[in-house]
């Protein structure tokens, strides 16, 4: 290898390094792609096969919250990504309940993502259902376009793409770049996939996971609540995109696209998916939801705090820049 070729490879790890960690597992992949050439030229064609695979028409051409359809070369946009616990064994996979719901803005101008995790628990009216319910009701009752439609009525901004993954391809990613470094908060024992009760035991410190202890991790709740678990869910994130980011974990690429792909939905097509590579900084800001618990009967909610609600929506609508298009529309 050239000095030449190889300070070409270093510059793009480094430049990918940087790049956001918002879209899970799949888009740190389409970072990546550039590392070497044509390797990165059959993982390119094989990425965009996938994504042509996994892409589902959600029956909208925009969001009923936006004046024209955007573009996410120019504009800024919303995703909102569903995490789904859903198995062959269950056999729930279009009426499961979203296990972890993360929303997230990104301004084209500033490179900057940021990322609301909510509570699977919120307790929040449902447009679907026609009445208040729990949050992750929404994608059991009216799959993905249910989901969007109640996050959209909740902040008051337009969820321009959503991205579904079953935990499933969670474990088969973070297996396929033979771990990833995350610091346990606890000792903990949790099911696995295949619901074997206290399967995984995990001791509190900074350890290689696999997929498995990962997602373990990531779905716990009996020792803390929704809200330390979504910051949990956001470091695992982290980690799997800086795991993804290492020089070592490119030819390891094949089997990650495999995983996400058997395991993924979205209304993106790959051109669009592709233009988030732009996002190169690490201005990123993750943001909790204030509540309360909340026993109406029997059954538990999180009760959100409106005020809290209320300013988590105009942060998301200035990150957007919202008010800004509506008065250009207007002029």
């Amino acid at each position: 290898m050239t000095k030449r070729y190889h300070s070409r490879i270093q510059k793009r790890k480094i430049k990918k390094s940087h790049r956001k960690k918002i879209l899970w597992v799949l888009i740190p992949i389409l970072f990546l792609l550039g590392a070497t050439s044509v390797y990165g030229a059959l993982l390119y064609n094989k990425a965009e096969e996938v994504m042509n695979e996994s892409h589902v028409d959600d029956g909208r051409d925009k969001s009923e919250r936006r004046t024209e359809a955007p573009d996410p070369k120019k504009d800024n946009v919303s995703v909102l990504f569903i995490g789904i616990d859903s198995s062959d064994k269950r056999g729930n996979q279009d009426s499961a309940r979203s296990d972890a719901l993360i929303l997230a803005t990104l301004n084209k101008e500033d490179k900057s993502v940021k990322l609301l995790s909510i509570p699977r628990d919120s307790y929040v009216y449902i447009p679907e259902l026609g009445y208040s319910d729990k949050i992750n009701h929404a994608h059991a009752y009216g799959g993905a376009k249910a989901s969007i439609e109640t996050v959209e009525e909740l902040f008051d901004i337009p969820v321009d793409y959503y991205v579904r993954l079953n935990f499933e391809a969670f474990i088969d990613v973070v297996d396929s770049l033979n771990g990833i470094t995350v610091d346990v908060p606890f000792e903990l024992y949790e099911q696995d996939s295949n619901d074997r009760k206290n399967a995984i035991h995990l001791l509190p410190g900074e350890q290689q996971l696999n997929g498995e202890e990962a997602l373990a991790l990531a779905r716990t709740r009996k020792l803390d609540n929704d809200i330390e678990r979504g910051k949990r869910q956001q470091d695992i994130i982290k980690a799997i995109v800086k795991r993804a980011a290492s020089l070592d974990s490119i030819f390891r690429y094949d089997d990650v696209i495999e995983a996400v792909g058997a395991n993924m939905q979205t209304n993106m097509e790959f051109d669009e998916m592709k233009s988030f590579t732009s996002y190169r900084s690490l201005d990123i800001e993750a943001l909790t939801l204030k509540g309360s618990d909340y026993w109406p009967g029997d059954v538990y909610y999180y009760q959100l705090d409106e005020a809290d609600v209320a300013a988590k929506s105009e942060i998301l609508q200035n990150h957007l820049e919202l008010n800004e298009e509506t008065e250009a529309s207007t002029n």
